[in-house]
């Protein structure tokens, strides 16, 4: 009987899979490195399993969109103290907005204030030596393992190396300038910054328009939402005096600026005591800065109504105590004075770049009526006659207080975060 030739099996539709695997029929043999093994047969999904594996892919991609990236970013601060500060209130924003995101702050090695804010806010932090080669180098490599979406620069000599490393890395950056007169690094890094957030509105003239947004400076939140009372922020100052009314009693807040100001300690030295004999509701609060506290310390006869301080942690208490402020104009002095609503007279430094200071204190002037007295004129007398003067001018004060409230901006930091964050694509929660 002759045999019959077998059909041939219907050839097997494609199947999706990876390029890796061959697909052959059953009829054929197989490849030489799967002979001996067992033959497959391929047969195609059945509905119910596409709708199931459909289900699966959309359930993947709606977890991977229902956690995303947490947003990362960069602070570059150092030196003076607005600086560092103003940086640390944009991060404090950020994390309040995005609980999720992270921060890495870079500056000078310690011993050095970007180090020491750094810790006690704290965030992670890491040294960029002062050298500029070995400066971007250290930023480079830092960058590099934080990987952040945007770098944020706030000023100070870290500032500018930092920015540097992020434009060979390809990271993108903003610039925060809190000066009326806009700093030489922001000069030189404004044309590849991607934006320029301004304190005031006199630099826009001297920087690409397109790229400038006029916010204000970001004043910490601890500042700007402290509720104490003047009563309950005396007696954490003056606890030896027992409760103190706020009724007729005048404090005096003192700040020379974060390392202290050996020309107005000099002043407020040869008269402060006979000051407190003459008037016996004045209180004074007085930050020497860390270089000066020890001579001061040696020189000021002990009072109970005087406070001598290198260096004052509790600054939003010292505000809520305060009536008034005497203080160098430095740009965060200027806008805490402004979001405070504090009578104030700014002396400012004339040594610092492009004299900065002189400018910021002349706009006080103009904006709330700040008395303005310049190191030149400085001396017992004359910072006497203007603290009295404030005193005793109830209206003056009232004035004051109420033109820096006006002219305040206690929502900058949540402006620029929020701007910040659509540079990058991401979403600030309200």
């Amino acid at each position: 009987m002759a045999a019959t030739a077998r059909p041939a099996p219907p050839p097997l539709p494609r199947s999706p899979l990876p390029p890796r695997f061959t697909q052959y029929n059953s009829s054929d043999d197989p490849p030489r490195g799967l002979r001996g093994a067992r033959r497959l047969t391929l047969h195609p999904p059945s509905p119910a399993r596409r709708r199931a594996r459909s289900l699966h892919l959309r359930c993947r991609l709606s977890d991977s969109a229902s956690d995303p990236d947490p947003l990362r970013v960069a602070f570059a601060c150092g030196g003076a103290g607005g600086h560092v500060y103003a940086a640390i209130a944009l991060a404090d924003e950020l994390h309040a907005l995005l609980p999720s995101s992270a921060s890495l702050f870079l500056g000078a090695p310690s011993p050095s204030l970007e180090s020491d804010a750094a810790a006690s806010a704290p965030y992670p932090f890491a040294p960029i030596p002062r050298c500029l080669p070995h400066a971007v180098l250290d930023a480079a490599l830092h960058l590099r393992r934080f990987r952040p979406h945007v770098l944020v620069a706030t000023g100070g000599a870290p500032a500018l190396p930092a920015c540097l490393a992020a434009l060979l890395l390809g990271v993108p950056f903003v610039i925060q300038d809190q000066d009326a007169g806009p700093a030489p690094a922001t000069r030189l890094l404004a044309p590849l910054a991607r934006r320029i957030f301004l304190g005031f509105n006199a630099p826009v003239r001297l920087l690409p328009k397109r790229k400038c947004a006029v916010y204000g400076n970001p004043v910490r939140m601890s500042i700007r939402k402290c509720q104490i009372s003047k009563a309950d922020a005396m007696a954490s100052f003056f606890p030896r005096i027992g409760t103190v009314g706020e009724e007729g009693v005048e404090v005096l807040l003192v700040l020379g600026g974060t390392e202290g100001s050996p020309e107005i300690n000099v002043a407020l030295l040869n008269m402060y005591y006979e000051m407190l004999r003459e008037r016996r509701n004045r209180y004074i609060i007085w930050q020497t800065g860390p270089e000066g506290f020890c001579e001061m310390e040696s020189l000021v006869r002990s009072h109970r109504r005087l406070l001598l301080t290198p260096f004052l942690h509790e600054l939003d208490k010292a505000y809520a105590a305060a009536d008034v402020v005497v203080s160098r104009a430095g740009s965060m002095s200027c806008t805490e004075v402004l979001v405070t609503g504090k009578p104030s007279i700014l002396i400012p430094l004339p040594t610092m770049v492009d004299d900065h200071q002189t400018k910021n204190a002349y706009i006080m002037a103009d904006v709330m009526g700040a008395k303005v007295i310049t190191e030149d004129e400085l001396d017992s007398s004359s910072l006497r006659s203007i603290i009295d003067e404030v005193f005793g001018d109830e209206k003056l004060m009232s004035d004051m207080s109420q033109k820096a409230l006006s002219a305040a901006r206690p929502n900058a930091s949540t402006d620029i975060i929020r701007h910040i964050c659509s540079l990058v694509g991401s979403s600030c929660t309200t």
